[in-house]
């Protein structure tokens, strides 16, 4: 067995210290949030909560649930996210396909094209008259607005180059169409790449602010992220004009944020594992 020198022992101690108070520092944040919902009313507000509950109450969670315009935005939520991915991943995959061959004509201006566009930016201000003229004011045109990210269609075009061009030949000579190669060769050995680049999709439909906020306007339209928001905003208004509530502002607000984070704690351990392969080897040309 081989025996470390002191210079090694030194810095595995020194790097797992580290590791552990970065990870301990990442999932305070979680367990206060948590810990918060779950305390009275007069814990929360007097700050007597800071790693465990306090005075253990669920007069958060009944106001959550019983807030018919929480369930509106969380079912929108799903709805971007879920349909919003679909359409992302067809734009994706489609064009990576077709980008990765040689033989496109034009192919090496299309893809200086997609480059370009991740290297220079119209702005938000032209982007959101963009939006505006193409009326994009409901969560089904929303869903096609954003439905395109250059960054993720050339993470799935370096993966789909590495697939090795004899399969595809021998697919060919037996007769084999582009759409059989597409779905028969490619996305299977593909996939990995495919959805690590649908997480990516997904997460960004689910965190999304910026644009929902300013675009989606109608109350039925509203997505999870801009109703908590401007749910916490009305809390304030209401405690200012001296109304009694059995819950904490503070404390309604972190249970709706536990609430919201559930679907991703659910999900993502089910994909970490293709994470990792997904990122390095869609992300790596040789």
């Amino acid at each position: 067995m081989k025996r470390l020198d002191r210079t090694e022992i030194i810095f595995k101690i020194l790097s797992y210290t580290l590791l552990t108070i970065f990870a301990l520092c990442c999932l305070y944040p979680f367990i206060y949030v948590l810990s918060a919902s779950i305390s009275s009313k007069f814990a929360v507000d007097n700050g007597k909560v800071f790693l465990w509950p306090v005075d253990f109450s669920i007069e958060n969670y009944k106001a959550v649930f019983n807030n018919k315009e929480f369930w509106i935005s969380y079912s929108n939520t799903f709805f971007v996210t879920g349909y919003g991915t679909l359409v992302s991943m067809l734009v994706a995959i489609t064009g990576a396909y077709a980008l990765s061959k040689t033989r496109l004509i034009f192919g090496r201006g299309f893809n200086f094209m997609l480059v370009f566009t991740m290297w220079f930016s119209a702005g938000m201000i032209p982007t959101y008259q963009n939006f505006k003229t193409f009326h994009v004011n409901n969560k089904y045109m929303f869903i096609i607005a954003l439905g395109f990210n250059a960054f993720n269609i050339i993470l799935l075009r370096n993966y789909f180059s590495s697939v090795p061009t004899e399969i595809e030949e021998a697919a060919t000579i037996d007769g084999a169409t582009e759409f059989q190669i597409l779905t028969k060769i490619y996305i299977p050995m593909s996939k990995s790449s495919i959805v690590t680049v649908a997480m990516f999709y997904a997460v960004a439909r689910w965190n999304g602010y910026i644009w929902a906020q300013m675009l989606l306007l109608n109350s039925n339209d509203v997505l999870l992220t801009v109703f908590i928001k401007n749910n916490m905003a009305q809390l304030v208004d209401i405690i200012n004009n001296g109304a009694e509530v059995p819950y904490s502002v503070y404390g309604l607000q972190y249970a709706f944020i536990v609430c919201s984070i559930i679907p991703v704690i659910v999900i993502y351990p089910s994909l970490q594992k293709y994470f990792a392969a997904g990122v390095n080897v869609g992300g790596v040309k040789e």
